[in-house]
Parts: structure tokens; C-alpha cells; sequence
């Protein structure tokens, strides 16, 4: 290991009582202020008022169609949004993006906020208003297998190896832009909340969903550019994988504040946090006893029923619990061994059939509910790119702090804070799950929805500016 990586681990705690000391107190420092923080917006907030309608509401739902019918649209706009992200991905590949942005996009195009333009007609025969609850129910199917598999990606090997450090520069990332959520939510509120939305579930998730970062989007970038190995490529991905963890155990506690009252709230954090010791105590001792063989074969076909049947009872009981049903599947998924056979085969078999056909059904209806149109004059836009600005500055300037204190350099603490500040599809999950709790309005989910695209599509070219585009001639982590 270069330099970098002999600092980065005496930030770890490897460097003597008194840093393990400085950084625990720094940590404790870094919290208590959140609290502060938020508590002092949540005064100030608490006696404002959203400007009824004043954001837009949704359109009403309409009557689900008969089901051949249905089924014909369903089935016209997996094609469309297949075909058309397949072909997007391959542009933005062509200029170093993921290929999963130009799915993103591809969905979004396919709403109103392009095709919808063009030919209402098109649009709506296409995607028409009548199949948005099916392709709903099949989008969120997805999301549940994708997070099940992204949980299944998680290295806890890897978290534990740099586990000090990695803590502390992952939670200064969320810390950062959590707090500058809260306090842009105080500008917002009136504006873009819609209406009887309490002020402080609106804070807290717009301190959420300024602190993601999409850990499988951060992991493909890194390897396509061959960074998976340097120490810049684990460095990042301990943090981004501790982010996940931290980001949906934040979320977790945030709906299930805004879908209950204060002693339904309370009752609700009791119930999850009971839930996720039985996870981690319970559960996963059985899930490294019996799912945890490494021998390279295939394992036994009841071994698959079992997981399946724990998935979704996972996802039920995190559903029944408030927190919705895809923090269930990913913390099943994390909690089963990263290298055994049973993770590299259901990652082999699912990663197709999700990412290919399922996570295309979440795009097509993102899309649906995506109208960029609401953005409209010069104060809407500039209201956007001050969203943009204050999710980077959280993001990178939170994860440049705690990198450079940790003793990284400069150059590799602002590679580690663009990386961090990739959201992508992650996103893009968050801010579905508020639209549908009615958290945030229609104009606020474009806009946010913009953010994530915009901060995503940012990470490549600037990483390629800070290193000089030479990726293999990062020092290699030992």
C-alpha cells in the first residue's frame, strides 16, 4: 500500500489509543451536532404551513382496466422500455456513463415528460393511465428482488477490514447532507409540501434523500474502470456499502415517523429495531450455519425454496412493521454470507431477470409519475439547481472532511467525495417510496428526480478530471 492506505489505517484506529480516542469523540461531536441541528430547524419549522395545492397533487387514479386489455399495455411497455433503455444504455456507455442511466432515462422519456409532449396520444397508448397499478405492483417486485441482490452484494469482509475509518467518513457523508436537507426543507415547505404533510416528516426525508448513495452504481463504475482493486476503489466501496446500510436503516426510521402518529411512530422504531436484532441475532447465526458453505457448486434446489420463503417474509414482516417491504429484502440479503454458494447462485440466476425485465417495469413507472414539465420558470429551475447544489456539497464536502482528517491526501479524498455523491437508481427508490406516501408533491419528485440524474451523470467525467483518466495507475490495496 502506498501512503494513502498506510494513513487511511492509522485513521483507523491501528495508529494508537489516542487517534481511536479523537475519532470517537469526533464521531460523538459529529452526531450531537446532527441532533442540534435538526432540532433547531424542526423549531423554526414547525410553525410553517404548506400553501395548499400550491405544489400540484397527484392525478387521481383511475379504475384499473379489463385484464386482457391491461395485459396488452403491460406487456407494450416492458418492450418499449427495454428496448428504448437497451439503446439509451449504449449511448451513455459510449460516453462512460453507466449503462443504467440511460434506463433511467429511457423511462422517464417514455412519460409525460417527453413522449407525453410529442404525442399525448403515443403516451398514453404506450403507457396509459389504467396500468400504472400493475406495473406498480410489478416495479415494486422488482425493487424488492433488486434490494434483496444488492444486500447480497454487501462484503461485510471488506467493512470490517477498514471498519473505523470507513464509519466515520460514510456517516459524515450522510451526517452532511442530512443537516443541509433539513435546513433547505425550511425554504421548500410552503412552497412544495403538500398540504398536511407534518414539517418534520418532510425534513427528515429530505434529509434522506439527500444522503444516498447508490452503492451498485458506485460498484459498476469502479470496476469498469478497473478501481474495484486500487485502495481509492475500497476505500470507496466500504463507504458506500456502510452508507447503504446506515442510509436504509435512516429511511426505515423516517416512514415509519410519517406514517404514524408520535406513539404510532415510537411503536413503529421499538417493533424495527426488535426486528433487526432478531435479524442479526436470530437469524443470521442459521443463515451462516446452513447457507454458508463455500465449495463452488450448486446448492441443493430446497435450499433456494427456503431463501425465497425468508424473503418474502422478511419483506412482509418489514411491511407490517411500516417500514416498507424493500428494507426486509435487503437486510436479508446482507445478512446471508457474501462469498457462499447460495449468494453467487441466486445473484447468477435473478440478476438477469431482475435487472433486464423487472427493474425496467420500476423505470417505466417512474416515468409515468415523473413530468419535468412541473418544472417551469426561471424560480422552479433555479429551486432545482439549488436542490443539485446543496445534494453535491453535502455529499462531497461531507466525505472530503472525514477523508482528509482520516489522513488521506487531497486528490484522494475529492475522488472518494464524487464517487460518494452517485445516487442513481437508489434515488430514484427513496423518492418513489415519499410520492407514494404523499411526503413530497408531484413538482418536488421532478425536481428531485432531476437531482439524482444530474449528480449520477456528474461522478465519471469528474473522476476522470481528478485522477487524469489514469485508473490503473492507482496504487493497488493489499
Amino acid at each position: 500500500m502506498n501512503s494513502n492506505a498506510s494513513a487511511f489505517e492509522s485513521g483507523s484506529g491501528r495508529g494508537g489509543s489516542s487517534s481511536s480516542w479523537r475519532l470517537a469523540l469526533g464521531y460523538g461531536l459529529m452526531v450531537a451536532g446532527t441532533v442540534g441541528i435538526f432540532l433547531l430547524v424542526q423549531h423554526f419549522g414547525e410553525q410553517l404551513s404548506p400553501l395548499a395545492d400550491a405544489a400540484g397533487t397527484a392525478a387521481a387514479a383511475k379504475a384499473p382496466a379489463a385484464g386482457s386489455h391491461a395485459m396488452m399495455h403491460v406487456l407494450l411497455a416492458l418492450v418499449a422500455v427495454i428496448i428504448s433503455g437497451r439503446l439509451l444504455g449504449q449511448v451513455f456507455r459510449y460516453f462512460g456513463q453507466p449503462r443504467v442511466i440511460g434506463e433511467m432515462v429511457a423511462g422517464i422519456m417514455l412519460g409525460p415528460s417527453l413522449l407525453g409532449r410529442i404525442s399525448p396520444e403515443a403516451m398514453h397508448f404506450v403507457l396509459p393511465a389504467e396500468v400504472g397499478p400493475y406495473l406498480g405492483i410489478i416495479a415494486q417486485l422488482g425493487v424488492i428482488l433488486y434490494m434483496f441482490l444488492v444486500g447480497l452484494e454487501l462484503n461485510s469482509g471488506l467493512l470490517r477490514a477498514h471498519a473505523h475509518a470507513t464509519v466515520a467518513i460514510s456517516h459524515a457523508s450522510i451526517v452532511a447532507p442530512f443537516c443541509l436537507g433539513s435546513i433547505i426543507a425550511l425554504f421548500l415547505y410552503r412552497g412544495l409540501a403538500p398540504a398536511g404533510v407534518p414539517f418534520t416528516s418532510f425534513a427528515l426525508f429530505m434529509g434522506v434523500a439527500m444522503s444516498i448513495t447508490a452503492f451498485p452504481v458506485l460498484a459498476r463504475i469502479l470496476t469498469d474502470r478497473k478501481m474495484d482493486k486500487t485502495d481509492l476503489g475500497v476505500v470507496a466501496l466500504s463507504c458506500a456499502a456502510t452508507d447503504d446500510v446506515t442510509a436504509w436503516c435512516l429511511l426505515a426510521f423516517v416512514v415509519g415517523i410519517a406514517q404514524s402518529e408520535v406513539g404510532g411512530a415510537v411503536q413503529t422504531v421499538i417493533l424495527a429495531l426488535a426486528y433487526i436484532a432478531f435479524m442479526f441475532v436470530v437469524v443470521r447465526p442459521l443463515a451462516v450455519r446452513y447457507l454458508g458453505q463455500n465449495t463452488g457448486g450448486r446448492p441443493k434446489q430446497r435450499l433456494a425454496v427456503w431463501v425465497l420463503v425468508a424473503l418474502l417474509l422478511s419483506a412482509l414482516a418489514a411491511e407490517w412493521i411500516g417500514i416498507h417491504a424493500i428494507f426486509g429484502a435487503f437486510l436479508l440479503g446482507a445478512i446471508i454470507p457474501h462469498e457462499s454458494d447460495v449468494a453467487r447462485d441466486f445473484q447468477h440466476k435473478l440478476e438477469d431477470i431482475v435487472k433486464i425485465l423487472l427493474l425496467p417495469a420500476f423505470f417505466a413507472y417512474t416515468g409515468m409519475r415523473t413530468e419535468i414539465g412541473l418544472v417551469s420558470g426561471w424560480n422552479d429551475w433555479l429551486i432545482c439547481a439549488l436542490i443539485i447544489l446543496v445534494a453535491t456539497l453535502g455529499k462531497f464536502g461531507g466525505t472530503l472532511i472525514a477523508a482528509k482528517l482520516t489522513g488521506l491526501d487531497w486528490r484522494m479524498s475529492s475522488a472518494l467525495g464524487i464517487l460518494m455523491n452517485t445516487r442513481g437508481l437508489m434515488e430514484l427508490v427513496v423518492l418513489n417510496i415519499g410520492l407514494q406516501m404523499g411526503v413530497i408533491s408531484p413538482t418536488l419528485f421532478a425536481m428531485m428526480v432531476i437531482m439524482a440524474l444530474a449528480t449520477t451523470i456528474a461522478t465519471t467525467p469528474i473522476l476522470h478530471l481528478i485522477t487524469g483518466g489514469k485508473y490503473d495507475m492507482l496504487p493497488k490495496a493489499a
